[in-house]
């Protein structure tokens, strides 16, 4: 199945239902911290009829709050722009965050933004301007589809159930994970803390063959779908501060439907609230910055007003744009 390529992906979709270990900032990026961070998180296309009245593309809230509960403030970022719009936008945040949902991987608009990104972020970070991106389960596919330049994602099943970590042995030199409290890492390889919600996925197979994958990524967790294939379920970039996860940390402390299978132990909101933390620190190592308080005050989240959606989706709240 490794090699099987597939145009659409679902990941958690409710409706209805450098090649060294650490990333290199310059001098500036290490003494300077920026505490009023702000991250974006690319919309995702509305796919199901049960939303479309209400907005071509959204964000869910538990995806904002996850962010917000970090430190951090989000900036939504619509699909319809330029590229120099892109670019100007890039120039204001200080990470980026690519969502779950359902997007074919290439050829989408969802893809077609991410791309640009993720090209401005190789190159600042090449420059020693430091930019992060985090990857949430198709948001992780993505990542890994612009890295090896094609898709590689393969039936990798976990629908609605929650898993510990098979962690492997660069786990705990990583930087995701540094600094977790001793009881938590075990906790993480033996209680159901990670939420799972998707049908494809990468193989370990296929991440171990494909060299482009294996030289930028470092995998920290592995796990087995329900047809016992092993996927990749957590990475981060050797030279990069590049994350991806094929789990749900924002669903530990921001999803509570009751036929989902979300993960609220005292562990599992632990997990979530230091993966929140983690990133929006990262965020807090670049210096990027809106040209005035009023642009930045126009571009924030604040400014709409998300939707009750508990009673027609597994969300509970969505952003529609």
């Amino acid at each position: 199945m490794s090699n099987t390529r597939f145009s659409t992906y679902l990941c958690f979709s409710f409706a209805c239902c450098f090649c060294c270990s650490k990333a290199m900032p310059t001098k500036l990026n290490q003494e300077a911290v920026n505490d009023r961070p702000v991250i974006g998180i690319l919309t995702q296309i509305v796919t199901d009829d049960v939303l479309k009245p209400f907005g071509r593309t959204f964000i869910p809230s538990s995806y904002v709050k996850f962010i917000e509960s970090g430190g951090g403030r989000v900036m939504p970022i619509r699909l319809t722009l330029n590229t120099a719009e892109y670019k100007k936008i890039f120039e204001n945040i200080n990470g980026l965050l690519f969502i779950g949902g359902a997007a074919d991987l290439e050829t989408s608009d969802f893809a077609r933004v991410a791309k640009i990104f993720y090209s401005l972020a190789l190159k600042a970070n090449n420059e020693g301007d430091f930019f992060p991106i985090w990857g949430t389960c198709m948001g992780m596919q993505l990542l890994t589809v612009l890295v090896a330049g094609e898709n590689l994602l393969a039936n990798t099943t976990a629908e609605n159930i929650a898993l510990p970590l098979n962690l492997t042995t660069e786990a705990s030199s990583s930087r995701m994970f540094e600094g977790f409290p001793n009881k938590l890492m075990r906790a993480l390889t033996q209680e159901p803390l990670t939420g799972n919600f998707h049908h494809y996925g990468l193989t370990l197979e296929t991440f171990q063959e494909n060299e482009k994958l294996r030289s930028f990524f470092s995998l920290l967790s592995t796990n087995v779908a329900e047809n016992e294939v092993h996927f990749v379920s957590t990475i981060e970039g050797k030279r990069y501060p590049f994350y991806g996860v094929q789990w749900h940390p924002e669903v530990n402390r921001f999803q509570w439907n009751r036929k989902l299978n979300f993960p609220h132990s005292a562990h599992a909101v632990q997990l979530s609230s230091l993966l929140a933390e983690f990133f929006v620190n990262e965020g807090r190592r670049s210096l990027h910055q809106f040209d005035n308080p009023e642009e930045e005050a126009s571009s924030l989240i604040y400014n709409n007003t998300p939707v009750y959606a508990g009673n027609f989706t597994g969300y509970e709240q969505l952003y529609f744009f």
